[in-house]
C-alpha cells in the first residue's frame, strides 16, 4: 500500500495556507491558525483520529475569523483527499461519543459527494475568541474540500464540551472510514465502481 499523505496549500487574498497531512500517523498535531480555540479543536481532530497534521495559516483575522476558518475547512478537506489518492481499499463510512454532558453524532460517507447536515445549537455566541457560527463553516468547507457526507449533530448544556464532542467525533468518524482493509485490496467499496 502506498502511503497516504500530502502536502497542500490554499492562497487567495484573503488566506495563505499550508497544510501537510499523514493517514498513517499516530495522531501528531502541530496547528497556527491564528485562533486558539480553533487550533485547540483541530489538534483533537488530528489526536483522536490518528492523523499527523500540520496546519499552518496566515488569515486576515484584523477583518474577522470567516475566512479563515472556512477556507482552512476547504484546504484539509482537499489535503486528506489527496492523500486518499484513489479510495481504493478503505472503509469508507465512520460514530457517536460522549463528552461529559454533551452527545456528538457523526456519520460520514467518503463516497466522493460533498453535502453537510449540521444540528447543534449554540447557547453562546463565543466560545473563546471563537464564533460559533463558523463551526458550520468550517464543516461545509470540509465536505466541500473532501467530496465527502458528513452528518453532525450535538446536544448538551456546556458549549465547549459541544464543540470538542463534535470534533472528537468527526475524528473518530474518520479513523475509522480512513482505515485500509486488505479485503478490499484494489477495490472500491461501491458497486458503481467510482467513488
Amino acid at each position: 500500500m502506498k502511503k497516504r499523505k500530502a502536502e497542500h496549500s490554499r492562497k487567495t487574498k484573503e488566506t495563505d495556507i499550508k497544510i501537510k497531512v499523514n493517514l498513517e500517523g499516530c495522531g501528531k498535531p502541530k496547528i497556527k491558525t491564528g485562533i486558539g480555540f480553533f487550533d485547540h479543536m483541530l489538534e483533537q481532530l488530528a489526536k483522536h483520529s490518528n492523523m499527523n497534521l500540520t496546519i499552518t495559516v496566515k488569515g486576515d483575522l484584523r477583518i474577522d475569523e470567516h475566512h479563515t476558518v472556512e477556507d482552512v475547512g476547504i484546504a484539509l478537506g482537499e489535503a486528506i483527499s489527496l492523500a486518499l489518492g484513489d479510495r481504493n481499499g478503505i472503509e469508507r463510512y465512520g460514530f457517536m461519543l460522549p463528552m461529559d454532558d454533551a452527545l456528538a453524532h457523526c456519520a460520514i460517507d467518503l463516497g466522493g459527494r460533498s453535502y453537510l447536515a449540521f444540528n447543534c445549537k449554540w447557547k453562546r455566541e463565543m466560545i473563546g475568541e471563537f464564533p460559533t457560527e463558523l463551526f458550520k463553516e468550517f464543516f461545509r468547507g470540509l465536505s466541500a474540500g473532501l467530496r465527502a457526507n458528513i452528518h453532525l449533530k450535538a446536544t448538551g448544556e456546556n458549549d465547549h464540551h459541544k464543540a470538542e464532542a463534535i470534533f472528537k467525533a468527526l475524528a473518530r468518524s474518520l479513523n475509522m472510514a480512513l482505515k485500509y482493509d486488505s479485503r478490499n485490496k484494489g477495490s472500491l467499496p461501491t458497486t458503481k465502481g467510482l467513488l
